[in-house]
């Protein structure tokens, strides 16, 4: 019989590699509590109308990437390509601006794209993320980066980053820059690729986010967005560019940064890493100032970022410190059948006591059971051999350190 694999762009997550994913999601968990934001969970299904208004339809995770079907009632439904939309469909569904409150959200989460699977690029893949609503201010888009630097801090990827930031500008400046960019692009619109071209008439703004060399090097001379901003939008932008400096941010503008969907407005940002190779974008976001009023609430402005958490993963390859030896991780040796009532009474009261107790269920021998302790990284072995059962005692060994003493039962949880 044939046996039976992973789906194609899935992969398991074994409890070896369980430990570090744990550790990303607290630091993530404790930074956003940290700024006062509560954690939200969406449902993996959605209705796939809600992606083709707030994601764009002509992107390609609409166009492309989109795990969609008919479902029995003959509704739409998909699996979530991305949560900024899912998060902004649950804010207008349950009233959370109705008493004109900001609110702090932020998520963790699997997703789906149909796209080729590659190192940190999967099919079914994870994202952490955070949204604001409620306020325009750039004081707020320099509390959204703030909160990505002090994640990338903690996990020791703030010296192997850069962090791009773009403005693009209000909609009144929008139109005005795509006017100026399609006439600059026309002349030399049969140099650039399929899919520029089709961008050229339907998301003028995505041709800038081209990775072909060639089409960057036509673009160097394009005309830059900033030279239509309008008072407002400079002044936004140059106040959060003067936080971030507070905040002792580093940043770099690159007018090019547009990202990939079509809710953006004003701020863009973006974090890349030279750890990833030259598909670099480790964390990135921006406004969506319409997005909720495009979605059927009352206009709200937002903004907000997400990141792959695969990607995070391997960046932090190397940077992470070693796991440490859990203080209190107990494992259990025990080379007589008779010894095994003992060892499941002192084991259940050692876990009510907090502590986190392994005990061997295949009566392997003592040297056995000793290298699977060190295997798990076990801080202490209980030892209870025949001579420890006939007399009420157990061995206490350190791990680390080497030593062992021999104690009587009673005092086990004073000497541990």
């Amino acid at each position: 019989m044939n046996q039976i694999k992973s789906i194609k762009g899935t992969h398991d997550i074994l409890p070896i590699e369980c430990r570090k994913w744990q550790e990303l999601e607290k630091i993530v968990h404790d930074a956003c509590s940290m700024h006062g934001y509560g954690e939200i969970r969406t449902p993996i299904l959605e209705q796939t109308p809600l992606f083709q208004r707030s994601v764009g339809q002509e992107t390609d995770i609409v166009t492309k990437e989109m795990y969609s079907w008919k479902d029995r009632d003959g509704s739409d439904i998909t699996l979530r390509p991305e949560l900024t939309a899912s998060v902004t469909r649950s804010f207008i569904q349950h009233n959370l601006g109705i008493q004109n409150a900001a609110q702090r959200l932020y998520y963790m989460g699997p997703l789906f794209r149909r796209e080729r699977p590659q190192k940190g690029r999967q099919r079914q893949f994870h994202q952490f993320g955070v949204e604001a609503f409620g306020s325009v201010n750039p004081e707020q888009d320099a509390e959204i980066i703030s909160i990505a630097w002090h994640i990338l801090s903690k996990c020791g990827l703030n010296d192997d980053v850069i962090l791009h930031l773009n403005s693009l500008g209000s909609s009144e400046c929008r139109i005005k820059y795509i006017d100026s960019l399609k006439e600059f692009i026309s002349p030399k619109l049969d140099k650039f690729s399929e899919t520029s071209q089709r961008r050229f008439s339907k998301n003028t703004l995505r041709i800038l986010d081209t990775k072909s060399d060639h089409e960057k090097t036509i673009l160097k001379n394009a005309p830059q967005i900033s030279d239509y901003f309008t008072e407002e939008d400079e002044n936004h932008f140059n106040q959060l560019q003067n936080y971030l400096k507070v905040l002792k941010i580093p940043f770099t503008i690159n007018q090019k940064l547009v990202r990939g969907l079509d809710y953006y407005s004003r701020t863009v940002f973006e974090f890349t890493c030279s750890a990833l190779g030259s598909q670099d974008a480790l964390l990135g976001g921006g406004r969506y100032d319409r997005l909720v009023e495009k979605l059927g609430g009352k206009s709200t402005p937002g903004i907000g970022f997400a990141a792959g958490m695969e990607r995070f993963l391997i960046a932090m390859e190397g940077k992470q410190k070693e796991i440490r030896t859990n203080e209190s991780k107990v494992f259990f040796v025990c080379t007589e059948e008779d010894g095994i009532p003992i060892t499941l009474s002192l084991s259940q009261k050692l876990r009510n006591r907090g502590k986190e107790v392994i005990m061997d269920s295949r009566r392997r021998s003592m040297k056995a059971q000793l290298r699977e302790a060190n295997k798990l990284n076990a801080r202490y072995a209980l030892i209870l051999g025949r001579e420890e059962i006939d007399k009420s005692e157990i061995i206490v060994k350190d791990l680390i350190k080497g030593s062992q003493k021999k104690v009587e039962q009673s005092t086990l949880f004073d000497n541990l």
